[in-house]
């Protein structure tokens, strides 16, 4: 069953349902490096510098550490909610919804659902960042998929 946008966006439909067949055979630890690798890409696009910012940085580090069965579903959950806060206090749409990628990618540690609302809220993100033009989003969509090709090969 295909999942459905959660969040209004311009898309290339096509690129998402092959994204979707992908996503849907693939294991939750693999959707999760995927989805942390799309929102550090995102954030660099946007040029926020994730590093510098202690609740992001911690919620990829926390991730990352739940991939490697070392931190609980709980720490997953509350770093991906300082992200979250984050993000309502940012009053810059492109930067709050740059900071949503972030946040789902964590908690997609928490419920694999999230690396794809993470997958829709970068296309949101470079949406608004083009005027929606679908020639970049139609790129994103391919990174997407690409990234998502790399990250998931060892296992097909």
């Amino acid at each position: 069953m295909p999942t459905k946008p959660k969040i209004k966006i311009v898309d290339n439909n096509q690129l998402r349902a092959e994204i979707d067949e992908l996503y849907e055979k693939t294991s939750q630890i693999d959707l999760a490096k995927w989805s942390l690798s799309i929102a550090k890409h995102i954030l660099d696009i946007v040029g926020i510098d994730y590093n510098l910012i202690a609740d992001i940085a911690d919620g990829f580090q926390i991730n990352e550490l739940w991939q490697l069965d070392k931190a609980g579903m709980h720490d997953v959950r509350q770093t991906g909610f300082k992200i979250h806060k984050l993000a309502r206090e940012c009053d810059d749409e492109i930067r709050k919804t740059a900071l949503r990628v972030a946040g789902q990618a964590v908690g997609s540690g928490h419920m694999r659902e999230h690396a794809m609302v993470a997958s829709d809220y970068a296309v949101k993100t470079i949406g608004l960042l083009n005027s929606n033009n679908i020639n970049a989003v139609t790129r994103e969509r391919e990174w997407q998929l690409n990234e998502l090709k790399r990250i998931s090969q060892h296992r097909y």
